[in-house]
């Protein structure tokens, strides 16, 4: 039976539907917890190409939104949304502007409008602007209810946030996040299907040093029949193929995939979020609203979405001299361009309830730049999501080091590194952020050499001969072993797999996730395995082990007096210190290939270094050993 309002709430709804509608303001989206609510209003008119005023510039929305109880309020920055339709009618021009809220309580929450018009006006809340009388002021309230989503769908989890750990935190739930999941093809959003969207490119032309060569646009094909019915599109049949690449990754139980919202310049030079790739004080209202369907669509499948705002290429003008108009954002400065694109994304997309805000992959800009545009983003975003940033792997001492602290927004890296030093790099700064007073939460998202990345489960058809890489040869089981697990038993929040410009399915160029299909499954088994052991409490302890120069002979994560795990990436055998403990430990064998867990009669007796004995079988493969204080 379905379950119905009682009769009185009746009017009283009509009443606030009437209210809202003679105010101008439409409430859409459903009004339950952590459900994206949106507030749309008649203001002026406007083209996206507008230049006096220009609206995206000249107009400043932003909506608060203050629950009945006094706390929180929330100041949501709004955009201009053209005709409020534009995913489906590719309009760039009405008189719809639009906020859009994530509540995070049951009850009544009240709303007001602030509307000003002024030259920049938008760029800083301080600015006085001339009020807009229809718009400015503009008031009401609205009934939130719980929310009424379960299993992937974040909507059952809540907001995730930094709360001051190695791991982020859903607000609803309290499970602490981590996460496995794509970080090719990083031009995820050159996609044929959205809006003005195309290669710069042209035809055949001769890659750079280190890159893919482009092929053009993303189909996804291979995808096309992983879309199902009931799945989003926009004008009628579009998207399909992105939507069901979606639907594969999380079929394979991933839960994060990563993408340029900027790459003008760049290696794919074909995502932009403005009506003109180099017009970056203009939007594209289409192209946006088609992202938002895409993204809106991932939250509630479980994903976690990293923004890569900016690549190395255009992240300052250094990379563009030679260009008429540089590609970066006032040359890297906090200036109009730099503003306007933060503020443009945290009002379009900071609704979403996982996400974080990554300055750029390889990032170039001066600590003070990247200071500035962090505590930008901080301040603009109201509700603070996590803030990180990318660097080469020999620039991170000298550009993560002077960002660490509790002076700084920022709360977390995004590392790059070879897939053999994933450990000692993640728990190095795992220990590093925590020594200065900030604990940072420490992600491995790009694994190198570069050529190579994470190989697809074909293995290596490089023209260096098959599985060469240098003087190296390894494989996705080494990657499983150093890069995945390294990472997760160095204290790491997880890890984004990078795609080798070697292979077809690249960094540029992957329209096929099932190329890497097996790796996925060691994804899948990870994370699994984790969400049964209290990893938040948990820390490493390779010198429990012999592991005193956190090599990858042997990896130790612990919770001190209760469990131990030992993970050894080329099975064996090892000793463990449990000199300082007491009692009898109970040891379980974990497969990390199949996920199949084995029991053994065998105790260990605490007080002294202790040999663990032998894995149940293929001794020469990968083994967790699951140590736990016996309860009987």
């Amino acid at each position: 039976m379905k379950n119905k309002l009682p009769p009185i709430l009746y009017p009283i709804i009509f009443l606030l539907f009437l209210t809202n509608f003679l105010s101008g303001i439409e409430i859409s989206g459903e009004l339950k917890q952590w459900h994206k609510i949106t507030l749309t209003i008649d203001g002026p008119f406007a083209r996206e190409t507008d230049t006096e005023p220009n609206p995206f510039t000249d107009y400043r929305m932003v909506v608060e939104f203050k629950h009945e109880s006094g706390s929180p309020i929330y100041n949501i920055p709004g955009y201009f949304a053209a005709d409020g339709n534009a995913a489906n009618t590719s309009l760039d021009s009405g008189n719809k502007w639009r906020a859009h809220f994530s509540p995070d309580k049951q009850g009544k929450w009240f709303y007001k409008v602030s509307f000003v018009k002024g030259k920049l006006v938008a760029l800083d809340n301080d600015l006085s602007g001339e009020s807009f009388k229809d718009c400015n002021g503009l008031n009401g309230s609205f009934e939130v209810s719980k929310t009424d989503k379960i299993g992937r769908d974040l909507r059952g989890k809540g907001r995730l946030n930094y709360v001051g750990k190695r791991y982020l935190q859903f607000a609803e739930t309290g499970e602490y996040f981590l996460k496995a999941g794509a970080d090719a093809p990083e031009n995820f959003l050159a996609y044929y299907e959205f809006d003005n969207t195309y290669s710069r490119k042209k035809a055949n032309e001769q890659a750079r040093p280190g890159e893919a060569t482009s092929l053009g646009l993303h189909k996804y094909e291979p995808h096309k029949d992983d879309w199902k019915p009931g799945n989003p599109v926009w004008k009628n049949d579009k998207g399909k193929n992105i939507i069901g690449a979606i639907n594969y990754l999380s079929s394979k139980g991933c839960n994060v995939f990563s993408f340029l919202t900027y790459n003008v310049g760049g290696d794919g030079d074909d995502v932009w979020p403005f009506t003109n790739p180099t017009n970056k004080l203009h939007y594209d209202c289409s192209k946006l609203d088609q992202w938002q369907i895409v993204f809106d669509y991932a939250q509630a499948l479980g994903f976690y979405l990293h923004f890569k705002m900016q690549e190395t290429e255009n992240d300052d003008n250094r990379h563009n001299k030679a260009t008429v108009v540089p590609a970066s954002l006032d040359g890297g400065a906090l200036g109009v361009e730099r503003k306007l694109y933060c503020r443009e994304l945290i009002a379009r997309f900071s609704h979403l309830l996982a996400l974080n805000w990554n300055l750029g992959e390889e990032n170039t800009q001066s600590p003070e730049e990247q200071r500035a545009m962090a505590d930008y983003i901080y301040q603009t975003d109201s509700y603070h999501h996590h803030i990180v940033v990318h660097t080469y792997p020999d620039w991170q001492d000298r550009v993560y080091s002077k960002l660490i602290g509790e002076q700084s927004v920022l709360t977390g890296c995004s590392l790059q590194n070879g897939y053999d030093v994933a450990h000692l790099r993640v728990l190095k700064w795992v220990k590093e952020s925590a020594r200065v007073g900030k604990q940072w939460v420490v992600a491995c998202d790009e694994q190198n050499p570069a050529e190579y990345g994470v190989p697809p489960d074909s293995g290596y058809k490089g023209s260096d001969g098959i599985g060469k890489s240098g003087n190296k040869n390894y494989s996705i089981d080494d990657i499983r072993k150093y890069t995945l697990w390294g990472t997760l038993m160095a204290g790491g929040t997880g890890i984004e797999y990078y795609f080798g410009y070697r292979f077809p399915d690249n960094d540029l160029n992957c329209d096929n996730w099932r190329s890497r299909d097996k790796s996925w499954d060691y994804c899948r088994i990870a994370l699994e395995f984790f969400s049964t052991i209290p990893f938040w409490e948990m820390e490493n302890g390779d010198g429990l082990i012999g592991n005193l120069k956190n090599d990858n002979t042997r990896y130790c994560f612990y919770k001190k007096g209760e469990l131990y795990l030992v993970y050894l990436p080329n099975g064996g055998n090892s000793e463990i210190d449990l000199s300082k403990e007491n009692g009898k430990f109970d040891i379980f064998w974990f497969n990390p290939r199949s996920g199949k867990t084995y029991r053994t009669t065998k105790q260990l007796i605490a007080g002294n270094k202790v040999n663990i004995g032998e894995p149940p079988s293929d001794s020469s493969f990968d083994w967790l050993v699951v140590i736990k204080k016996t309860t009987m």
